[in-house]
């Protein structure tokens, strides 16, 4: 037998070595049909190994690729960790809901509160949302809430309804929680044929019918974005509180005071003059009016997009600056990041000017009163746009402590200030599905005060 025999083992070529025909010749008395014999057994166990092997591996990869990344990625389940998440589970009943719902609370066990819609006998249903149904669910939500019993809130339930879904997000909003909403990827999700068999509640097949039309589309945020840490948030408020403090203490900063409504002979308390923030800090990648913008169902479709919802991510701010209008912070997004900020962010707000991808990328910090958040992203194209033409601002003074850095003027009291070490902030990418314009007292201000100008 030629030493060049091949054997094809699906997508491997081996290619016996001479000594191997040696001693397959001694072992069969030097018959080479023998040898052909064994070696054809040999191959045809091997593909029978190797294609069983490579069968469980991508049956493997597959479902490791149909979870989540809170639940397989390290960086995510740290920020996680790190986070206060409210997950709702969404989907038909027997979709597998309650298995992705379980194994969320085993890998955060010490975090995690799992609270089941099923453990109530809330029979899934089309309803009017009178609530009655919700109402021991709720007081246990509320009370886990309230006593901080987790950072992690599963709700188990199938999220059906509109008017419910929008509660829970009020809920969500008053104790600071982001959301994530997930469903299950089984195959037979929406098969109703399936789910009649599969789910414990012994739904009728047309009870089923009735439901999957309201799971069927895809539920949509009023933006899509990252959201800070717990942890993280808590130390970006504290540094803002702390440059908003140093900035007005700035002897050039009291010189012009015009911009911002006072006499130079006045003080101005920023805290107080910057009144809100937003409830929970954020960098918004993608506006979507809960679907109402034109190609936000495209957007939330990409599989950058898919793949990157509720996954870790860091965030690195460069720099801070100050308007009469807004305060917020810079951020400098990384390569995996830009793959979800959409070509035309930048083009949304400014379409007459040309910048880089991930320009407009920012955190609002705090607005001034009446002025929305989405003004702070235009802010920060406005300083972008005069560096463009040439205008790096005056340096009219240095920040320290954590805040150290070189604070510029350019002009109609618009301060940046450069930081001499960027800011790292843990954060988790999904979506903000509550009202708009939820926001709170900056940290160090009382709300409502409106004599903010003093005589010095």
């Amino acid at each position: 037998m030629a030493a060049s025999l091949q054997l094809f083992t699906g997508r491997h070529t081996l290619r016996p070595s001479l000594g191997l025909h040696h001693k397959l010749g001694q072992l069969t008395g030097g018959s080479c049909w023998k040898v052909g014999s064994i070696l054809n057994r040999f191959t045809s166990g091997t593909v029978k190994v190797l294609h069983h092997r490579m069968s469980s591996q991508a049956s493997k990869d597959h479902l490791e690729g149909q979870k989540p990344p809170l639940l397989v990625d390290d960086h995510s389940v740290a920020t996680i960790r790190d986070s206060k998440i409210l997950v709702l589970l969404r989907g038909l009943p027997g979709s597998g809901k309650t298995t992705l719902a379980k194994a969320i609370e085993q890998k955060y066990k010490d975090t995690s509160r799992l609270i089941s819609a099923d453990e109530h006998q809330i029979k899934p249903a089309v309803r009017s949302s009178s609530g009655s149904d919700y109402s021991k669910l709720d007081d246990e939500l509320t009370t886990c809430f309230e006593k901080r019993e987790a950072t992690l809130v599963i709700l188990d339930d199938t999220h059906h309804d509109r008017e419910r879904l929008d509660k829970l997000f009020d809920m969500a909003n008053v104790y600071h929680f982001a959301v994530v909403i997930l469903e299950p990827k089984t195959p037979w999700r929406l098969d109703c044929a399936q789910l009649k068999d599969r789910n414990h509640w012994k739904l009728s097949l047309e009870e089923l019918k009735n439901l999957r039309p309201t799971l069927e589309k895809e539920l949509l945020p009023l933006y899509f974005g990252w959201f800070l840490a717990k942890r993280d948030e808590d130390g970006i408020r504290k540094i803002s509180h702390e440059f908003l403090e140093q900035l007005g203490n700035l002897k050039a900063f009291k010189k012009r005071l015009l911009p911002y409504g006072c006499e130079d002979k006045q003080k101005l308390d920023l805290l107080k003059y910057f009144a809100k923030s937003p409830n929970i800090l954020h960098c918004t990648a993608k506006y979507c009016d809960y679907g109402k913008v034109l190609g936000s169902e495209e957007y939330a479709q990409q599989e950058a997009v898919k793949k990157a919802y509720s996954k870790g991510y860091t965030l690195h701010i460069s720099a801070l600056f100050a308007t009469p209008k807004t305060v917020g912070a810079q951020v400098e997004l990384q390569p995996d990041q830009l793959l979800v900020w959409p070509a035309d962010a930048e083009k949304e707000v400014m379409p007459k000017d040309t910048f880089p991808k991930g320009s407009r990328a920012h955190i609002t910090l705090g607005t001034a009163a009446d002025i929305q958040d989405v003004q702070t992203g235009i802010d920060l194209l406005e300083f972008i746009k005069l560096q463009q033409s040439g205008k790096d601002g005056e340096h009219l003074g240095d920040l320290t402590g954590a805040v150290a850095g070189k604070v510029s003027y350019y002009d109609n009291g618009m301060w940046l200030l450069n930081l001499s070490r960027k800011l790292e902030v843990k954060s988790i990418f999904s979506g903000y599905y509550g009202k708009p314009g939820v926001s709170v007292p900056l940290r160090g201000s009382k709300k409502g005060i409106l004599n903010q100008c003093q005589i010095m």
